[in-house]
Formats: C-alpha cells, structure tokens, sequence
C-alpha cells in the first residue's frame, strides 16, 4: 500500500477475462460485469477477445464478426477497462505474465480455458485466483450460437 497525504490507497485488482465476444449479447456483458466485481471495488477488468484463426481452431467455424471490430465493441462496454486481442500463439502462462491479473474469471462454458488457467497459476506458482461466472438468463438467447441459429429460423427462405 502506498500512502498519499494521510491516506492509504491499495492496489487496484485486476481481473482478466476472456471469450470470442461474437454477436455481442446480454449474457456477455453480465458475464464481464460478473467478472469485474470478482476484483472487488476499483478492479480494473482486461479482457482477452479472441483472435480469428483462434476462435475457428476452437470452434471449428468462422466468427461472423472480425476480430478488431468485437475488440472494438467490448472495449465499449462501460464495464470493460481495456480490451486486447489474444495472442497469435495462445499460451495460457504466458497471457498471464503478460497480464499479471490477480484474477482470472472464465466463463460457464470456459472448461477448456479454466483447465489452462488452473494448470499455469499451479505450474508457475502465481498467487492468482481461478473463478468461475455463472450462466446468466434463461437458455433460449444465451450464445451466440443459438442467436445464429434463430435468425437462421426467422429468415430461411426470405432471401433466396
């Protein structure tokens, strides 16, 4: 703690959080708002989007929207501190070095990517907490892809 004319001021958290961000929706944001209150008051959230190649790799399709255009719109969040790209080699350890987060909040459907948090804090002895956020809302609208395959739905056949 640093002291300033009588007062103590502490360190900001910062939380690290991440996703694809494609078709930006409600459960994305109160995700990333579920995130930053993980830090505490004054947190400052930083959140990894996903890079093209790396949300194809993971997903085994396209994102609908380029990469620089989601950073863009999370970045706008009123919630969100900084938003950057992933690494074009992603490596959990070293996302983490680079961050230095004192938290690192995953998503509901983030096993894969809590599993590589978990084993970089362990490997690396980083005095950093793992927390999951839970699902938010009703399931009918809750990703992206069930946002694609409704507009598929509504539109099939309109404009063939």
């Amino acid at each position: 703690m640093a002291r300033n004319k009588g007062k103590v001021r502490t360190k900001r958290k910062v939380v690290l959080a991440s996703g694809t961000f494609d078709l930006l929706h409600l459960g994305h944001v109160k995700y990333l708002e579920e995130a930053k209150q993980a830090g505490g008051k004054n947190a400052k959230l930083v959140v990894i989007v996903a890079r093209d190649s790396t949300a194809e790799n993971r997903k085994g399709r396209r994102t609908v929207m380029p990469e620089d255009q989601r950073r863009a719109l999370v970045e706008s969040l009123k919630v969100v501190d900084e938003a950057i790209l992933g690494y074009e080699d992603f490596d959990m350890g070293n996302v983490i070095e680079a961050i230095r987060p004192d938290i690192i909040a995953v998503g509901h459907d983030q096993t894969d990517i809590e599993a590589q948090a978990r084993k970089a804090v362990e490997e690396k002895g980083f005095n950093i907490k793992v927390v999951r956020i839970g699902r938010f809302g009703k399931p009918e609208l809750n990703s992206s892809l069930k946002i694609k395959r409704k507009i598929m739905e509504l539109y099939k056949g309109k404009y063939e």
